[in-house]
């Protein structure tokens, strides 16, 4: 597999090659299609790996990229939903010795998902823009999800 561009400059990954056209893939869709080999041209140095990923929204591959496992994205989920809270209210909301906690959301804010915070006169963490953007988007594509969700923190 190659990356390929046309002359639009609209990046594909090349899935076959025959000798009039060849059939690409659009990384965002997973769509494919037949083009003119005219009108494309291999991106050397550019991973085809790296292009199939550029499909997934920046914030999610992020995500991605810090989380280890479900505990941590649960982990993630509840900073989103509950957010800012203390460390010290984390700590009690999470299944997780101090410093499995502490190495998560070191990872967590190393991705620009989590920033430290005061909460009412204590250490906290609250996530970015960028953590919400992607919890959003990774839970409007579960079961069942819509994306939105009720904010139940506002009460009765």
């Amino acid at each position: 597999m190659e990356t390929v561009r046309n002359d639009e400059g609209e990046t594909y990954l090349l899935v076959k090659r025959s000798a009039e056209s060849s059939r690409v893939r659009d990384p965002a869709t997973g769509a494919e299609r037949y083009v003119d080999n005219d009108d494309l041209r291999v991106v050397d140095g550019e991973s085809a790996l790296a292009t199939a990923a550029s499909g997934v929204p920046e914030p999610v591959r992020r995500t991605l990229g810090a989380v280890r496992d479900d505990r941590s994205l649960g982990l993630l989920a509840v900073v989103v939903d509950e957010g800012p809270i203390a460390a010290i209210d984390l700590l009690d909301a999470a299944d997780m010795c101090e410093s499995d906690l502490h190495g998560a959301i070191t990872e967590f804010r190393a991705a620009g998902l989590v920033d430290e915070v005061d909460v009412a006169g204590r250490r906290g963490y609250e996530a970015t823009t960028v953590a919400i953007e992607a919890m959003g988007l990774l839970r409007s594509g579960s079961e069942g999800g819509e994306g939105g969700g009720v904010d139940e923190r506002d009460g009765d």
